[in-house]
């Protein structure tokens, strides 16, 4: 039995359909090739030196020359500094990244969590939770200020809470006794 033309749009339909909500929770690169399979003369991504390129004229043009004084005081990472994107970004990749995100971090910077404890975030790879990956308007790259990163997690009753109120009275931070990666003494005391 041949189906009837209605029955073959309503197939094509559908599949066209179930095909855009697949691609919906897709990467921008895997969308891009699902179009390039069923559309001609889907436009090619633009290289990523041109979105470094375009993100710098953005940010020129909405003050970003006051911002980068305040950021030669912060922290860049080497690779975003020196133009080497692809140092950790892959375009050819469905994520863009060379690694995946728990991994990439540790590929350069496998060493920072070396020692018998590890603090959970840099052991799981988790190196989003206190830094920024491209740069920062403070030092190592943080999210916050060296005073503020720790405590933005760790709320918690400490175990010696007089010791550590007598400390931070006398400006004493967190880094200062611990090491915030790793350490082979508990707690990651240095």
């Amino acid at each position: 039995m041949i189906p009837s033309r209605a029955r073959v749009r309503r197939v094509k339909a559908a599949s066209l359909t179930v095909m855009v909500l697949l691609c919906l929770g897709c990467s921008a690169a895997t969308r891009r090739n699902v179009a390039s399979y069923i559309f001609d003369g889907v436009p090619a991504p633009p290289l990523p030196e041109e979105y470094c390129a375009s993100w710098l004229a953005a940010k020129q043009e909405q003050g970003g020359q006051a911002k980068k004084e305040v950021k030669e005081q912060g922290s860049v990472h080497r690779p975003y500094k020196e133009k080497k994107c692809k140092d950790c970004h892959d375009t050819s990749k469905s994520g863009g990244l060379i690694a995946p995100p728990r991994t990439l971090c540790l590929l350069c910077h496998g060493n920072i969590v070396k020692g018998a404890y590890g603090h959970a975030p840099a052991v799981s790879g988790d190196c989003l939770a206190c830094h920024l990956p491209h740069d920062s308007v403070f030092p190592y790259l943080l999210k916050k200020e060296k005073d503020k990163i720790c405590v933005s997690c760790h709320i918690e009753q400490r175990m010696a809470q007089g010791l550590h109120d007598r400390v931070a009275k006398a400006g004493i931070l967190c880094y200062d006794c611990h090491n915030p990666h790793a350490g082979n003494v508990k707690y990651f005391l240095k």
